[in-house]
Formats: C-alpha cells, structure tokens, sequence
C-alpha cells in the first residue's frame, strides 16, 4: 500500500530504487520493491512511504488518554475467542492503542508489547481466512502497523521490509477501482472507526467494502449494528431483519433488534427469555448480547428480571468482571427505580459489594463506577463515603473529558443530596468551561440555563454573563 505519487519517482531513482511494476491504488500508480541490507539509519523516503500506508497509525485516531483508556478496556471485554471474525482487527486496535498510550502519553508499559499484539493479529487473520495461502489482502493494515512500530522502534531494516511485504500484496490483490481502497482495507477501517465512536464514518466504509464484495456477511451486521437506531427508522429495522435472516448466530444483533421493536414484535417476554437462554450458552463477551438484553428486560419487562439474568450468568462465571460491572449497574437501576421496592437496603448492599468488587478491575477506566457508588452511598444515607469518594476524585489527576463529567455529576449530587445550591453551579461553570463536547458539558450548559431562566437564584445575572462568554 505505500504508493507514491509521481512527484516523488525521481527522488527514488536518485536513490538507487527502481520500479519493477506499477499497480493502481487509492489514486497512486507507483509500486516498487527495494533491495534490503542492514540499515542503520532510515532512507530519506521512509517516512514519506510510510505515511502513504493505511493503517491505524494514519487513520487520525487521535484521542485523550482517558478516551484510549475506556477503548482498551472495551476491546478486552469483547474477547477473542476463537472462531470470532474480527480477532485480527481487535488485536490490530489493542497494539496500537497501547502503542499510543505508551508513547504518546507516557502510561506504563512498554512498546514491545504492541508488537506482540500486532503479532496476534497476523496469527489471527491467518486463522480466521483458512485460506490456502497465509497472504492476502486482510494483512495489508497488519503489516502498516508493524511497518510503523518498527519505524518507531528504529529497526529501519524490518519496516522497509513491511513495505515491501505490502506492495507485494496489493499488486496481487488489486482493487476494483482506482481510486478506491481495497474491501479488506474499508471494512478494517470501519470496524475501527466503530470502535471509536466514529459511527457515520463506520457506515460509508462499510458500504465501500460491501459494495466490492456483498458476500461478507460480518461487514453487513457490523455496518447495520453502526447505524443510528432508536427504533422509529422503518428502514432500518428491515435492514436489521435482513441482517438476523443473514446472520441468525448474532445474538448481539437478535437483542439490539428486540429492544428497537418492542412489544410491536408480539410476545417480547418469550423472545427474550429464549434469547437470554442463548446468551448464556456463548462465551462471556460484550458483544455476546446480554447487555442490550438487559436493557429489554429493563424496558420491557422488569428490573427485578434483569437482575435475576445478570446474577444468573455471574454465577456460571463469577470471575469475569464483565459480569459484575452488568449486575452492579442493574442493582443500581432497581435502586433508583420508581418500583415499589421494600428490599431497598438489601439491593444497596449487594450493589455496594458489586460495585466495591469490580471498580478494581477496571483501575484506569472505573471513574462512572466510583460516581455510582458515591451515590449508591448516600442512598445509604452514609453521606460521610459519599463525600471521601468525591473528595478522592476531585483531587486526582484526570483528563478533560473526565473532569466534565466528574464536575457534572457531583455538581447533581451537591444540589439533591446535601442541598448546597451555590456549591452546585459552580461545579456546573467548572463542567461547561472547559472546552471539547460532551453529554456532561451539555447537562451543565442546560442546568445552568435552566437557573437562570427560573429567576430565583441570586446569581443568576453571573450565570447570564458565564453563560455568554462560554458559548
């Protein structure tokens, strides 16, 4: 995939390079491979080849430490069993993430392991293909990754070696349009661009793949699974029907569709019942469909059933942390439920032991968790550990996303728990001046407004004047 353009053809013949062939790609036409001795310092075209690549390292996948945090605990929860189509692409985005982390934002670890990700997922693709050849178009973002890694690692030998290893791919493994990059490659990046969040992006490069090869059926639910769905598109609940008729297996997508219709599909309660049987057949994943599960339960039927499920899969696998982060958060919704609830105390307490169990396991990205649990807390009327938790929070060292959503929340707190009104808008201007969107931010704005407008608290004329200033 490192094709040049033309501009730069007589920089590499000054250079001793010569072009053997050419093979279209993504608008470029230059293809060449390079006799490789033992460098010790990079080609003055290394990285100007390397930057032409398409692969995570050039995709603009840039995001807060916080944010690369929550994605790398996400990734861990879908797992990699075998069998699962997108093993390769999980462990593609866990190297680089960690690559990320590691040398961009100093996290401890080192950058080898990122090789032995990227090396996972060269294994995995191989696998998952059971092609007759171990090559193929699938490895092309693999070895830009370690064409990359290798870069930064200042082992020039072996990423010009990754380089070359590409070419040799795409002029076997052409696309069918000039200007396009191969399926392989768009699938990839949608799946990453999911991942992230970056859902519209997902969707047009799922279609590019699908549009060059229809056939495979995991690009059409991953790219039905990344459209917006609250269940009132028609459309696009008869896609996701096609999708279930294509890919029956995907209890991930059978959930997803059963809380988008509803009760409008009949019976609800059977189908989820005899979906959560299903479920708690598979392996312990995120994407194994108990969590949109869990919420038709909530929905549709009762809290008291959702945790009756969620306890039920814990107890065949009372290790995973997966499933104790879903018990606890349906705990916590029975606790705030509007239900008539005479266990009240007893659900706060294993919500407690829940909550105090699996924030552990997620040391770098538990922030929601320990809000909950401060709030679960004063449920408890145990105001005095709910107030030492927020006090830890806002005295530690967190990003700006994080900062927005801790000052939002505790801004809630102060003004329902302990009825400190003017403690509570200034939590609110900390949450909305700071820069960058968010749903946190967003509250606050609107809170903030909201005073205001009410006309009844004294500080309203400053609130005008922030509010001014920060949007």
């Amino acid at each position: 995939m490192s094709f040049l353009p033309s501009l730069l053809r007589p920089h590499l013949v000054s250079k001793g390079i010569t072009q053997q062939n050419t093979a279209p790609y993504a608008g470029f036409h230059v293809s060449f491979s390079i006799s490789i001795s033992a460098a010790q310092s990079p080609s003055p075209t290394l990285k100007s080849r390397l930057e032409a690549l398409q692969c995570h390292f050039t995709w603009d996948l840039s995001a807060s430490r916080s944010a690369l945090l929550r994605f790398r605990d996400g990734l861990k929860d879908i797992g990699t069993e075998e069998g699962y189509s997108w093993r390769g692409h999980i462990y593609n985005l866990q190297g680089f993430i960690h690559h990320q982390l590691v040398s961009v934002h100093r996290q401890p670890g080192s950058v080898e392991e990122a090789r032995s990700f990227f090396g996972n997922s060269t294994e995995a693709f191989r696998q998952v293909r059971n092609t007759v050849t171990d090559e193929g178009p699938w490895l092309v973002v693999n070895y830009g990754n370690l064409a990359w890694l290798h870069h930064h690692l200042g082992e020039w030998a072996e990423s010009e070696g990754y380089l070359s290893k590409i070419d040799t791919l795409m002029r076997e493994y052409t696309s069918p349009s000039r200007d396009e990059l191969h399926a392989e490659v768009c699938a990839e990046k949608a799946w990453t661009l999911k991942c992230l969040g970056r859902r519209p992006e997902a969707v047009d490069y799922f279609q590019r793949a699908i549009r060059m090869q229809p056939g495979m059926v995991e690009w059409q639910t991953s790219r039905v699974l990344a459209l917006p769905n609250d269940g009132s598109d028609a459309n696009i609940l008869k896609e996701m029907r096609v999708a279930i008729q294509n890919d029956p297996e995907n209890l991930y997508l059978a959930a997803v569709y059963l809380e988008a219709c509803g009760p409008v599909e009949g019976d609800i309660g059977s189908k989820a019942r005899e979906l959560a049987t299903r479920v708690l057949r598979k392996p312990v994943s995120s994407y194994s469909g108990i969590v949109p599960l869990l919420r038709v339960y909530r929905k549709y039927l009762s809290l008291d059933e959702a945790i009756d499920l969620a306890v039920q899969a814990l107890e065949k696998h009372p290790d995973e942390r997966y499933l104790k982060r879903c018990a606890a958060k349906c705990y916590k919704w029975r606790i705030y439920s509007q239900q008539d609830n005479p266990l009240k105390h007893i659900m706060i307490d294993k919500a407690i032991r829940l909550f105090e169990d699996v924030i552990p396991c997620y040391p770098d990205s538990s922030l929601d968790m320990k809000i909950d649990l401060a709030s679960i807390y004063q449920e408890l009327n145990n105001q005095a550990k709910a107030d030492q938790i927020f006090e830890g929070l806002l005295g530690s060292n967190l990003d700006d996303d994080k900062k927005q959503m801790l000052y939002q929340r505790y801004a809630a707190y102060l003004k329902f728990c302990k009825n400190e009104q003017n403690k509570s808008i200034d939590y609110l201007m900390k949450a909305a001046a700071i820069r960058g969107t968010s749903v946190h931010r967003d509250k606050s704005i609107k809170a903030l407004k909201r005073i205001r407008d009410g006309r009844r608290s004294q500080r309203c004329a400053e609130i005008e004047e922030f509010l001014s200033n920060v949007e």
